[in-house]
């Protein structure tokens, strides 16, 4: 007991902190140890909001919310109904970074009575504050609210204009978007349309030349030369999958050419469209990609898909794998033709149905391995565009001994040495510095301990 407030089921938990159902309708959050502690170092929280609970001899704080106000963990908060509901998440998202500037709120708490979004440190926590929000807005799809072009056709209940207001009062930037002007008017009516155009010029992908070729010519010269390639019944590009092992730059390719074209991105994740229950995962992959659809153009990513595609009869997963597969082959198709760009990524391309490998559905299979010396060295120089380098350093020799390599442990040699460099008072990276970062990299294959968060 809590007063007169009753605690009655637990509707999520995590590290030190329990969302729990009350007697009055509505939530309570229950919190301590370390996760409390550093809400209340950042001053999201404070003493004089909380109420102290004790089970036995555990003592436990409280915040306790009425059952007309949110209390909820993101991923299984509502949809907001109204533009109120979402212009209050989009204030407890400005408010929350007043107190705490960088850390993802991707999982977070959000306490409507309070106006925060109390992040639950998780490991894996790396979303921005736009993605965060179109995430909630969008009821659970993985989509940012910039570029907006076509965050209106998700949210039909919300006027473009009022789009706008709500990314503006999370202490975002609409873009993407422009005002319209009414015909014999010289000020903007107040509503909103799409930029024309689109992507310009050729796509860079540094230190993935092959992979940098393949997305100019089979993608964005599609893109960009609509007209010529409708005329020869080319529609809108295949679907795509990159196939190769774990750390290569799959993913970080497909964000950059996502970036790129400044479309929506929707992403086919366990933890997006995974249940337990059979049909529930065929709904809701069927409800993604018609949002896909409904936002066209726009690029559907499905990671890790042999976890969803792999080969049916394998006896790994009966009527839920069936159903899954049966529900891609049959949406696929119908997207590409609507001009969703879909791209699937995995490391295991043997253990995908053989049915969704068929021409008509992923027309292409790019091998991804491991960067080379020279992609290796076309990496490098694009890091350290702009960057003052001393006359001892041969970004040949360290492209020669990354090659084989992460890109992300190239990317993190050039940081570390920037790093080691500033902090002995230099003024430009020296060999020095990117040697010893060089040694803080372990053999290639061996995990090393590392200094800082994961």
């Amino acid at each position: 007991m809590t007063g007169t407030v009753k605690v009655g089921r637990v509707l999520s938990s995590g590290i030190d902190w329990q969302i729990v159902q009350t007697n009055e309708r509505g939530r309570a959050l229950l919190m301590r140890g370390a996760t409390l502690q550093r809400w209340f170092d950042t001053g999201l929280l404070t003493e004089d909001v909380c109420v102290e609970v004790r089970y036995g001899t555990s003592a436990w704080h409280a915040v306790v919310s009425g059952a007309g106000s949110t209390l909820a963990k993101l991923d299984r908060s509502p949809a907001p109904n109204d533009k109120s509901e979402a212009l209050a998440f989009a204030s407890s998202i400005r408010e929350t970074r007043k107190l705490d500037t960088t850390t993802s709120l991707q999982n977070g708490l959000y306490v409507e009575r309070l106006s925060r979004v109390l992040p639950t440190y998780e490991a894996d926590a790396d979303a921005d504050d736009d993605l965060v929000l179109g995430s909630w807005l969008t009821g659970g799809l993985r989509v940012s609210v910039t570029p907006m072009a076509k965050m209106q056709n998700l949210l039909s209940w919300l006027p473009a204009e009022g789009v706008a207001d709500v990314v503006r009062t999370a202490g975002l930037t609409p873009v993407g978007m422009v005002a319209v002007t009414t015909p014999g008017q010289n000020t903007p009516s107040g509503a909103l349309r799409n930029q024309d155009g689109g992507s310009e010029g050729r796509f860079r992908l540094p230190g993935r030349s092959t992979l940098e070729e393949f997305f100019n010519d089979h993608v964005v010269d599609v893109v960009q030369n609509r007209q010529h390639y409708e005329a020869l019944g080319i529609g809108n590009p295949a679907a795509i999958i990159l196939e190769g092992p774990p750390g290569c730059g799959k993913t970080v390719a497909v964000e950059r050419l996502v970036a790129f074209l400044g479309w929506p991105q929707f992403g086919v994740e366990a933890n997006s469209i995974g249940s337990p229950y059979i049909h529930e995962t065929g709904r809701k992959v069927a409800q993604l990609f018609q949002a896909a659809i409904d936002a066209a153009p726009s690029v559907v990513v499905i990671d890790e898909m042999d976890a969803f595609l792999a080969a049916r009869g394998s006896g790994e997963s009966g009527q839920h794998r069936v159903e899954e597969v049966a529900e891609f082959l049959r949406i696929i198709p119908s997207a590409i033709k609507a001009g969703v760009m879909i791209i699937g990524m995995t490391n295991r391309l043997d253990a995908i149905d053989p049915a969704i490998l068929r021409r008509g559905r992923f027309d292409h299979v790019i091998k991804v391995d491991f960067a080379n010396g020279a992609e290796m060295l076309d990496l490098l120089s694009s890091l350290l565009d702009g960057v003052p380098l001393a006359d001892d350093v041969r970004l040949d020799s360290y492209a020669e001994r990354l090659a084989g390599r992460p890109l992300s442990d190239t990317a993190f040699v050039v940081r570390e040495g920037a790093r080691l460099a500033a902090k002995a008072r230099r003024n430009e990276v020296d060999r020095e510095s990117l040697e010893a970062a060089l040694k803080t990299l372990p053999p290639i294959g061996e995990v090393k301990n590392r200094v800082g968060f994961l």
